[in-house]
Order: C-alpha cells, then sequence, then structure tokens
C-alpha cells in the first residue's frame, strides 16, 4: 500500500514538473533570447523551484551558515545521491549557473534551456572538461557563481557515503581565488534513491550551506578538496546518524 502511495506521488510530482516547466518555458526563451536577461532566466529558475517543491508538499528545510556577500561569486560543491539534488538546488540564492552532464542536453526543451542558460560538460573528454572550466571562469568573471557536484555524478553505492571528489572545482577557486561553500542535502538519497525503482518518498528535505572555504595563496587543490569533503560528509554523517 505505501509502495503504491508513493508511486501516486511520483506520478503526480512527474506530472507537476512537466506541466511547470511548459508554462514557464516561453518566459526562459525570451531571457535566452534578449541579448543581457540571461541571468533574468535564472532567477526564474530560483522562483521554479520554491513553488515546485511547495506544490508536490516538499518544503526545503534550508540551513545558511555563511554570510553570502551579494556581489561576491561562490562555488557552491553538493553531494550528489538524487536526480532531486538538480531541482533543490535551484533554492540557492544570487545568480548561479549549474555545471551539469552534457546528457541533459538531449532531453527535449529542458536540454535546451539548460544549454543556454548554464553549462554541460561530457566528463569523457579532455577537451570538453577544460572547455567547462573555460566557461566556468568567465561566468564568474560576469559575477554569477558556480554549482557543482564534485563527485562527478551518481556513483557512490553506500550513500550517504560520498565518493572522491574531482578536482575542477577546487583548481577554479584557486585560479579565481573565490570561496567555496560546501553544500549538503541530507535526506535526498532517502526521498528518491537511486535504486531504479524511481519513487519519490515522503520523507522530509534538508540542505545546509556551510561556512565558506577561503583559499590562500598557502591552499593546494587538495587542501580545498579534503576540507569540503570532511564538512559535507561530518552533516551526512549527524544527519543520518552514522
Amino acid at each position: 500500500m505505501r509502495d503504491l502511495l508513493r508511486r501516486i506521488y511520483t506520478i503526480y510530482a512527474g506530472l507537476l514538473f512537466v506541466v511547470s516547466f511548459l508554462i514557464i518555458f516561453p518566459f526562459f526563451l525570451i531571457c535566452i533570447w534578449v541579448p543581457g536577461w540571461k541571468p533574468f532566466g535564472r532567477k526564474i529558475n530560483r522562483y521554479w523551484a520554491k513553488v515546485y517543491f511547495t506544490l508536490i508538499f516538499k518544503p526545503v528545510h534550508l540551513e545558511i551558515r555563511s554570510k553570502l556577500e551579494k556581489h561576491q561569486p561562490y562555488i557552491f560543491a553538493a553531494n550528489h545521491f538524487s536526480y532531486i539534488d538538480i531541482p533543490m538546488m535551484g533554492f540557492i540564492p544570487g545568480d548561479v549557473q549549474f555545471i551539469g552532464k552534457a546528457s541533459i542536453r538531449k532531453a527535449p526543451l529542458f536540454g535546451y534551456y539548460f544549454k543556454k542558460l548554464h553549462i554541460a560538460v561530457d566528463r569523457s573528454r579532455v577537451k570538453s572538461r577544460a572547455e567547462t572550466m573555460r566557461r566556468a571562469g568567465l561566468a564568474i568573471d560576469e559575477g554569477s557563481s558556480i554549482v557543482i557536484f564534485p563527485e562527478g555524478g551518481i556513483y557512490t553505492h553506500h550513500p550517504p557515503g560520498m565518493v572522491h571528489f574531482k578536482n575542477g572545482a577546487f583548481r577554479l577557486a584557486l585560479e579565481k581565488q573565490i570561496p567555496i561553500i560546501p553544500v549538503t542535502l541530507s535526506y535526498n538519497h532517502l526521498i528518491l534513491p537511486d535504486d531504479g525503482r524511481l519513487l519519490l518518498s515522503f520523507h522530509a528535505a534538508k540542505m545546509v550551506l556551510h561556512e565558506a572555504i577561503v583559499p590562500t595563496e598557502d591552499s593546494s587543490e587538495e587542501d580545498l578538496k579534503n576540507a569540503c569533503f570532511a564538512v559535507i560528509q561530518k552533516q551526512l554523517n549527524e544527519d543520518n546518524a552514522v
């Protein structure tokens, strides 16, 4: 019976996602086509996330432990256990560009929107990864923050334990000398497990934006990577009583 209710809930949430996206897609197009309006498109993205999670009865408990400066770009680095991670990252304040897999571009309409407003990477191609870092650097120079999942995808088989982080985000933080904000998505592996069943649960949602990790002249990629990993994993362990 519980699985049936979860299936009904999942169908409702999926349909609502598609319908709400189709409703706002024309506004995305306007922001994509009008020069200089792309930040407004990403602002619509943030409102969409908040409205969507409200309509699926999934309020997100957001803890912001770092004072975020209005015109300061950041790199927001989060754990990645679930397909619901990406829409939930829409709660991050400010103008942010997501770094996501190139396969997203194949999705009808959504792929076009993502390609034009965010950054897609093919991790199997070295040239693509380099181009992604170049575009991320340009976004930072223009004042945007970056959202990235440093695990590189949903790879862990034992959540809430993460797999090792890749270096790209931390190399970028050093090059641009901008703060990293570790982000913990505490329960997404319980809300929408990556178990092939694609069933949403009724579990509460929680997101923690931790205190900034600020690069110094003495910092290395490994230092930043290990510090970020430790902060996120500690919160995951605490919230999941590991």
